[in-house]
C-alpha cells in the first residue's frame, strides 16, 4: 500500500515495490537488484544493459539462458499496485526484456511511471547495501532486507500483521492456502534464516519481536541498526565514470550519506569533503571506526568528524544541527 509515513524530521512514501505481495525466485531478484544498481537519475534514456558476466562475477553463480528466459517471463508478467485516496493505480516495470545474441547482455526497457518508485527504492540502499543484498542467498532474506532499510533511521521497523507479512513474501495467497502452515517452519526457515544472513553480509543489524493474541502471533517488528560490514566488499556495483577521480562511486555515495547521518550540513564543509579524495577516504574510515568501537561515540560525533579532517579546531568544534 502506497502510504505517506511522516516523522518529525521527514515525511517519505513506502515504495510500491518494497511492500508489494508478490513472489520472486532468487535469481529474479538478483536481476532486479542489479538493474537497480545501474539506475542513474541523470540517465534520458529508459534503457539499461546488464551483463550477465558481471553479474556472476559479483555473485559467485552462473545463469544459464534457459533459466534467465522463464525469470524475466515472469518479471515481464508482474503488475504492481500504488493504492493513495483518488486511485488504486497499477503499473508494468518493463516495455521489453531483450537479448543481445552472444553478447550476453540483457537489455531492459522501463516504463515511465515506474522509475520514481525504482529510484525511491535505490535511495533506500547505501551502494554497499546493493552489493550486500546479492550476496544474500535466501529469497526471504532479499525481500526482508529491503524492508527493514526503509525503517534505518528510525531503528525499528512499522508492526506487520503477520498474515499480511506471509503475504508480502509470497507465503500466502488470496485463497488462504499457506506455504508454511507450521509458524515454527516459518520461523526457522524464513525469519531466523533471512534475519542470520542480513547481519552476516550487509550494513544493517537486524532482530524481531512477535506479538501474541492468546496463543496465536499476530504482529512482527523487526528493530534495525546500522553496523559495519562484516566483510570487505571487493567490488564496486556502479560501473560508471566516479564522481571524483580515484574515488569508487560507492565509496563517495556512502561519504555523503555519512555526512548526512551526522548531520553535517553546512554547505562549504560538504563541498570540501566531497571535493578531496583523501576527505572521502577519511570519512568512510571514521564511520567504520565510529561502527566497530575504536572511535568512541559522543555527542557531537559530527564536531570530531570535522576536527579530524582539520576543518576546524577542537574548541571551535560547531554543534551539528
Amino acid at each position: 500500500m502506497n502510504q505517506l509515513i511522516i516523522t518529525e524530521t521527514e515525511i517519505r512514501q513506502s515504495n510500491a515495490l518494497t511492500n508489494a505481495r508478490f513472489e520472486y525466485s532468487e535469481l529474479q531478484l538478483d536481476l532486479f537488484f542489479f538493474m537497480l544498481s545501474r539506475l542513474r537519475k541523470t540517465q534520458e534514456s529508459l534503457v539499461y544493459q546488464l551483463n550477465v558476466k558481471e553479474l556472476s562475477a559479483l555473485t559467485s553463480k552462473q545463469y544459464h539462458l534457459p533459466y534467465l528466459l522463464l525469470a524475466t517471463e515472469g518479471m515481464m508478467s508482474r503488475v504492481f499496485s500504488t493504492t493513495t485516496e483518488k486511485s488504486i493505480k497499477q503499473l508494468s516495470m518493463f516495455q521489453r526484456i531483450e537479448y543481445l545474441t552472444g553478447t550476453g547482455i540483457i537489455e531492459f526497457e522501463l516504463t515511465n511511471h515506474i522509475l520514481p518508485h525504482l529510484f525511491h527504492l535505490k535511495d533506500n540502499f547505501t551502494s554497499f547495501g546493493l552489493a550486500a543484498a546479492l550476496r544474500l542467498t535466501s529469497k526471504y532474506a532479499k525481500r526482508i532486507y529491503p524492508l527493514c532499510s526503509q525503517w534505518k533511521d528510525l531503528g525499528e521497523t512499522k508492526k506487520y500483521d503477520i498474515q499480511d507479512f506471509k503475504k508480502t513474501l509470497g507465503l500466502l495467497d488470496a485463497k488462504g492456502n499457506e506455504k508454511l502452515k507450521l509458524f515454527k517452519d516459518f520461523r526457522v526457515n524464513v525469519l531466523d534464516v533471512s534475519v542470520k544472513q542480513i547481519n552476516e553480509h550487509t550494513e544493517l543489524h537486524v532482530s524481531y519481536k512477535l506479538e501474541k493474541v492468546g496463543r496465536s502471533v499476530k504482529n512482527i517488528i523487526f528493530t534495525v541498526k546500522s553496523q559495519a560490514l562484516s566483510e570487505t566488499i571487493p567490488f564496486d556495483l556502479v560501473a560508471t565514470t566516479p564522481t571524483l577521480p580515484g574515488v569508487q562511486q560507492s565509496h563517495y555515495d556512502n561519504a555523503a550519506r555519512v555526512l548526512d547521518e551526522l548531520r553535517i550540513t553546512d554547505a562549504k564543509h560538504r563541498q570540501t569533503i566531497m571535493a578531496s579524495a583523501a576527505h572521502v577516504a577519511e570519512v568512510n574510515r571514521y564511520n567504520h571506526d565510529l561502527k566497530t568501537g575504536k572511535v568512541k561515540p559522543t555527542r557531537n560525533a559530527g564536531g570530531l568528524l570535522l576536527v579530524r579532517l582539520g576543518l576546524v579546531t577542537p574548541k571551535t568544534a560547531p554543534p551539528v544541527a
